[in-house]
């Protein structure tokens, strides 16, 4: 365990189960509210919005940073995964993080550890769910025991990946557990381009191409008002293809049932935008209908 000094915070820094859970009760008092930003590193100003929010409504911060191996259905990606703990810490010194957190393979998941399952439905069946088999399984497993380990009374994710907020939000539900899940606006740059660690893999000119996807919802947004859903779809689907980016989907759904709208709007309608720059794979989606 070690503590990174600044002039307005202290970092505290644990680097295996017994050193986190040895802070934990040192350093909170019984009945706090615990906020908890789960990550998988890379940090970038998205992450450091939801600490920020974490920050105003909690008593005491942790932020996790864990590539999780069982997420993963494409190797390849897994050993890309950008790893920056030195630039990590330095960004959460200066956001006033309390306790991060670099858990090993063995501290999430030891020799004896059995996640008990949970069936998803539809939730696992459609976009990320139907081209990741075993992803949304990978993204329970281990958002399960973090939480065992951390014990939050909140857990704040960006909706930048909506598809798993809603995929955590019914594993919460399913296991009745006492955690309060708090849903963060997508962080985007000053052109619109939503914010991830795998933009670090993206040269300048990718970066400026990758702004379709900004333009494609911000454009459907406004079709939406006078169009059906499949008529907007179609709309974006052709626009994406005029561009540079490869696509792999567009979606427009339902947002608690994911289902796909076609001919009537629902309520909060959200449009789902995979595509790719180059070998990167681009999330983004956007509330298309209020």
């Amino acid at each position: 365990m070690s503590l990174t000094n600044t002039n307005k915070h202290i970092v505290i820094t644990a680097y295996s189960r017994e050193e986190f859970q040895t802070t934990l009760k040192k350093q909170v008092p019984v009945g706090s509210i615990i906020g908890l930003v789960p990550t998988m590193g890379a940090l970038h100003e998205g992450h450091a919005s939801l600490v920020r929010t974490a920050k105003q409504t909690s008593d005491f911060v942790i932020v996790t940073v864990f590539v999780n191996p069982t997420q993963f259905t494409n190797l390849d990606d897994l050993s890309n995964y950008p790893k920056t703990e030195e630039k990590d810490i330095e960004l959460l010194k200066k956001i006033g993080c309390d306790l991060v957190f670099f858990p090993k393979i063995n501290d999430i998941y030891p020799d004896d550890y059995q996640f008990p399952g949970i069936d998803l439905g539809f939730l696992d069946q459609t976009m990320e769910g139907e081209l990741r088999p075993g992803h949304f399984q990978g993204v329970c497993q281990v958002v399960y025991r973090l939480f065992q380990l951390t014990h939050p009374t909140k857990a704040y994710f960006g909706l930048k990946d909506f598809q798993q907020v809603s995929v955590i939000q019914f594993m919460v539900d399913y296991f009745q557990l006492p955690i309060k899940i708090i849903p963060c606006e997508t962080s985007r740059n000053n052109k619109g381009l939503a914010l991830s660690s795998r933009n670090l893999r993206l040269t300048e000119e990718q970066k400026k191409e990758a702004l379709v996807l900004y333009k494609t919802l911000s454009e459907s947004k406004s079709n939406a008002i006078k169009l059906t859903p499949s008529e907007v779809k179609s709309l974006a689907e052709e626009c994406i293809r005029k561009s540079t980016l490869k696509l792999e989907y567009v979606e427009i759904v339902n947002p608690i049932t994911l289902e796909n709208l076609t001919n009537e709007w629902c309520a909060h309608a959200r449009m789902c935008i995979v595509a790719y720059a180059g070998d990167v794979r681009l999330i983004d989606n956007m509330e298309i209908r209020e």
